[in-house]
Parts: structure tokens; sequence; C-alpha cells
């Protein structure tokens, strides 16, 4: 990195021309790679025979980045199996040693950042900041996450003593292997961060990448190989969730599994997993993120972090921001100025520096659209910007919707409450913070929460009564996204998550240890 280049995180607005320089050389160094395949790899060794599956861009479904090998139950099965032999000699390898091979492994990722961007953005159909965002944040978990384990001395404390003949410690020790099923939308952020504190910890893990987005969870895997994770810790396994999935939740030498994505799929998990005994889930399964502005906001801010929250790579974010509450006195000034400024966003192929909005995910993902688009004008709500799929001009083979903007005078609207995970984010006005507060509340999810204000006792009112687990207070780099590890702890309440202890922060190696008290006695 230049002197002239700063790391990029999620609410960074500019960049260096050295970073576009960079970015470019890059890029055609992931084209060249196209096209190949991308075998299961379990114990370090390549699974053969399977079906594969292509995996098309979303900027233009003509262009086949790679494929796939679909795995069997008997593949998930097999490692799992591996993991456990694995388990007791990764554990016993001690917490330093495992420290310094997931530090090598962050170096590893962060000697090929602007690749693992390039081919991100082909793959997700994430523009250029928040690709090298994601690797970077990506880095940065492995290394904050050995911080903590580093920091805690392994998690050994001693204990008061009854008697002096006696030493009493309280170790925090692994499970053993733990199922890691990460979703499209962070591929490489969101799974580097479960599987790194899995196996930090001392834990071993059965990976199963999103269908939409897995080539990236496999370099993921290759760089933690290359900086020293022995292959028999960490096994690759795509495939389907009744597969894969199922058999990683099902085999009873999983012990622990960890799980983002939505929220039927995370609830099955939560209630099933756990069969002879209680075992470990921690699921973290989206959200309906509000963001609340006050008659004291400064409103030039609030747009500008609404905007970055709800349209950041198409609304597909577990934290984006997806409704506004607004109080009425600023409620036609904020209406105005948030469609003007969203007028101005350049959709179209990510991989150009000058566009902020690229494709959705999938074809899918344009049908819900479509869909949603109809619902809310069925329901009253007025359009004020967008509601079309595109389908001109270099976006023709691409899965490319107009962001958009809802108004509805009915507070109660069904898709107030509806995550949709898609460039739509829906406004209504409201009388003061408190009534904002009780509408936010009311939705079943609990993960990002938003304010603007300049008055200490409404966001005090907002803190201290918003279902949330994460709150940003005036972000104008992103009214609800833009979490970053050992800044802003990430993590649900509600249907929101399990967690507890959240992600990016001090406490969440804690999901992955058990304690054990040891007293020994000393004749």
């Amino acid at each position: 990195m230049t002197q002239t280049q700063q790391k990029v995180t999620y609410t960074t607005i500019g960049s260096s021309e050295d970073f576009h320089i960079e970015f470019d050389k890059a890029v055609e160094k992931s084209r060249k790679d196209f096209g190949k395949l991308y075998k299961n790899r379990i114990a370090g060794v390549d699974t053969e025979d399977r079906k594969t599956v292509e995996i098309r861009s979303p900027i233009d479904k003509r262009i086949v980045i790679g494929s796939h090998q679909l795995g069997t139950k008997e593949d998930a099965a097999r490692a799992v199996e591996s993991a456990h032999k694995a388990f007791k000699s990764w554990r016993d390898l001690g917490w330093e040693k495992r420290v310094q091979i997931m530090r090598k492994a962050a170096d590893k990722m962060a000697e090929s950042k602007y690749y693992l961007a390039a081919f991100m953005a082909y793959e997700a159909g994430k523009n250029r900041l928040e690709s090298m965002g994601e690797v970077e944040e990506s880095v940065d978990l492995i290394r904050y996450y050995a911080k903590n384990l580093e920091e805690n001395r392994g998690y050994a404390k001693p204990m008061e003593r009854l008697s002096e003949k006696e030493t009493t410690m309280s170790i925090l020790v692994p499970y053993g292997v733990w199922g890691v099923i990460a979703p499209f939308n962070f591929p490489l952020a969101l799974s580097t961060g479960m599987v790194a504190g899995a196996l930090v910890t001392g834990n071993t893990v059965v990976f199963k990448p999103s269908h939409d987005a897995p080539l990236i969870g496999y370099l993921m895997v290759k760089a933690l190989h290359d900086g020293g994770v022995p292959e028999d810790v960490i096994h690759y396994v795509a495939g389907g969730g009744s597969e894969v999935g199922a058999t990683m939740v099902n085999h009873p030498l999983t012990q622990g599994m960890v799980f983002t994505g939505s929220y039927e799929v995370g609830m099955h998990i939560y209630k099933n997993f756990a069969k002879e005994y209680p075992k470990p889930v921690v699921c973290e399964m989206g959200g309906k993120n509000p963001c609340i502005v006050t008659r004291t906001a400064d409103i030039d801010a609030a747009v500008d972090g609404i905007l970055r929250s709800a349209f950041g790579y198409g609304g597909q974010k577990c934290s984006a921001c997806s409704r506004v509450y607004v109080e009425e006195p600023v409620k036609d000034e904020f209406v105005k100025k948030f469609v003007e400024k969203s007028k101005s966003i350049i959709i179209g192929n990510p991989i150009n520096k000058e566009v902020f909005l690229g494709p959705v995910i999938n074809e899918s993902a344009v049908k819900n659209y479509e869909n949603y688009v109809k619902r809310l004008k069925d329901s009253g709500a007025q359009i004020l910007l967008g509601g079309n799929v595109i389908k001109e001009g270099e976006m023709a083979h691409g899965n490319f919707v107009q962001p958009t903007i809802a108004y509805a005078d009915n507070k109660d609207n069904e898709l107030f409450y509806e995550e949709m995970f898609l460039p739509i984010l829906m406004i209504t006005a409201v009388k003061d913070v408190n009534e904002g507060v009780e509408l936010s509340n009311k939705a079943l999810y609990g993960l990002t929460a938003g304010i603007f204000s300049r008055d200490k006792k409404e966001i005090d009112t907002f803190l201290n009564n918003i279902e949330s687990g994460v709150t940003y207070v005036n972000r104008r780099g992103g009214a609800t996204t833009g979490a970053w590890p050992g800044v802003n702890p990430f993590g649900g309440w509600k249907g929101s998550g399990s967690t507890g202890p959240n992600a990016l922060g001090p406490y969440y190696l804690l999901k992955f240890l058990r304690e054990q008290s040891r007293t020994i006695i000393q004749e």
C-alpha cells in the first residue's frame, strides 16, 4: 500500500488513482482465470466425478466465471468425520501456534487482496469499493480474533482457592467440529469471520459456501491452507442445502453450527440441530432495519447516510436500511432531497470505477423486485423513484433494477416489516421519536438501526428503547451499515440472530468455546 492509499472500508467514499490502477490490473488477472473448475476439497484431496454447475456473473450472464462441483451427502459426512479426526491435534497445537498460523493466513489474503476484490466484483456484483472493503474486512477479522485470543491468553484464568493445597483454573476449550454455512452477500467477509472464529479457538470446520457465490469461498479456504491451516482442519464442500447443509446439521459428530442467511433456514437449524444434548448454534438471520430522522436532524447528512445504507450493494445486506421514519415537520424537505440525491446514483457494470450500484444477485431477485414493486403499488404506496427492471445497453444481459423509493401513509403496511433484500426503501411520517421507535420495534427483526438527531434526549430515547443489536447515531457514512472488526460489534436481536455476543466484537470467540473448571489437590 503506497502512502497515497488508505485502507478501504464500507464507509469509504473516495479512492486514489493508485487504487484504480491496481484494481484494473487485478481485473485482467482475474479474467484470465475464468472458466476453471473448482473442486470440493476434503482432507486435502479433490473430489472427482461430481455433477458440476456453472457460475455466471450477475453483471452479464454470458460471462462464465467458473464452475464448481455439487457435493453429495457422502462428501459432507466424510468431511465431518475427517474434521473430527483432526480436532485433537489442532486443539493440542496450542493457542499461540494457532494465532501464528491464522495471522500468516491473513497475510496471504492481504497479499492477493486486489485479485480477490476483482474476482468478487464479477461473482457477487459488488462495486470496486465495496469489494475491496470486504477483502480488507476479512483480513482484519482474522487479525482481530487472533488478537482477542492472545490478549486473553487463550482464556485460561486462575480462580480463588478453598485451601492452600488446591489450585483451580477456569479454562475455555473448543467443542470439536463446526459446520459453517455462508451467504452470497458477503461471500468472503462473513465466511472468513465465522471460519476464523471457529479455527483460532481450536475447533475444526466443514465449510459450505453459498450456491450463488461459491468460488470466492474456495479462494478463502485456499488462503487459509496457504497460511498453514492443515487441510484436514478445514474442508470445502459446496452443494445444495438438502444434501450438504442438512448432512452437516444432522451428523452426530458436528458439535456446533454457525450460519448466516434467511430467517426460515436459520430457525430450522436452530430448532433441529441439537438432539441428544444441547449444542451451540450461532445464527445471523437478516434484518428490516429502520432509520429515524427527527426535526432536529442534519437533513443532508441523513440523506447521504440513508442512501448509502439503502442502495449500497442493491440493498442486499442484512444491515441495509429499508424503512425510514421521518418526523412530520421535516418530511417534505427530507423526501425532496433524498429523491433528488438518489437520481444521481450511477447504475451499471460495477467493474467500472464510476458505478455505485451494480446488479442484484440472480434472476429470482429480479422477479422478487417486480413482485414487491407491484405489491407496493397495490397497497397504495406512492413510488417516488424507480420501480423498473433495466434491460437496455450494457445491462441487457445482467440482473439490473432501479433503486426504488416508496412513500406510504399507512404505517401498518406489511411491507414495512417484510425483509425484501433489494434496493427498495419505504418512507413514512411520524409525530416524534417515540412513535418512530415504537414502529421500528414492531418488526420481527432487530439487527441494525439508525437515527439522525441533534437532540441528546431524542438520542437517549432511541438508544435506550430500540430493539436492535447494532445502533448508529448521525452516521453519514452509513445510517445502518458499515460495521468493522474491533470498531462496531455486529449481531442481531429477536429474529435477526442468536449470537448473543456480537461478531466483530470482543466477546464473539466465546461462542466457540465452553468452560471447564479444573481443581487440582496437591498433597
